[in-house]
């Protein structure tokens, strides 16, 4: 089986490690893994401003990237939404093939390798679950992280809050600032008390992150491609 990893903009820039453990665990679970050269980004923030011809330029771009692999694997539920769901729209029948084939991590090794018990490297560990906008909903993936959290040993505790939007979404955070913030306060408020929190994207673990930092409140946000291989490791 070949898969290939779409790293993302935020993969890429800010959590590097936790694109390298995607290819880590999909390694492990026994695909055969390449990252492709060309890689730009999904072009899903100039479709949200209203650029449409930058979108399109930048999906065909990837589109051709990734033509020659049987999967494509992103750690982000929001950019894998972007493929998904406005690729065809955008290329049509160009990139329909692509959609199909395209998952978000923890959707891939449930759905696709039909892996639920990595490990035990998370035994004893509390656990917040954020379910990302994009993943959620444009994605409809809400059961595949939690149960591979379960399965590696970790208490996922609930969360009143946890598919309440963090406020980032990108562009709506840049150009509302103060409504942006007061929706992460909002998630921040009604935490549990936790090992850690994780979610799938980078964009909302940096929202957060950012919020509790700024709070001077507790406990660390990973991603969960990360979490996922301690939970493999131990």
């Amino acid at each position: 089986m070949r898969v290939s990893l779409f790293a993302t903009c935020l993969g890429d820039q800010f959590y590097a490690d936790a694109c390298a453990d995607t290819v880590r665990l999909l390694r492990h679970l026994g695909a055969e893994v390449d990252v492709p050269k060309g890689q730009t980004c999904c072009g899903q923030p100039a479709y949200n401003a209203g650029r449409r011809a930058d979108a399109v330029s930048m999906a065909r771009q990837t589109a051709d990237v990734l033509r020659d692999t049987d999967y494509v694997v992103l750690p982000s539920g929001s950019c894998a939404g972007m493929i998904r769901c406005f690729y065809p729209e955008l290329l049509g029948a160009q990139a329909e093939a692509l959609a199909t084939r395209t998952y978000e991590l923890s959707q891939f090794v449930m759905d696709v390798l039909g892996v639920d018990h990595l490990g035990d490297g998370l035994a004893g560990k509390r656990v917040a679950y954020h379910h990302s906008c994009h993943a959620l909903r444009e994605m409809d993936i809400k059961d595949a992280p939690l149960s591979l959290l379960a399965g590696c040993g970790a208490e996922v505790l609930e969360w009143k809050a946890a598919e309440e939007c963090c406020g980032f979404g990108g562009l709506f955070s840049a150009k509302l600032p103060e409504v942006s913030a007061a929706m992460a306060d909002r998630k921040l408020d009604t935490l549990p008390d936790v090992d850690f929190v994780t979610s799938t994207d980078g964009g909302c673990l940096l929202q957060l992150s950012g919020r509790a930092s700024k709070r001077r409140l507790g406990p660390p946000f990973r991603h969960l491609a990360s979490v996922l291989w301690e939970g493999v490791r131990g």
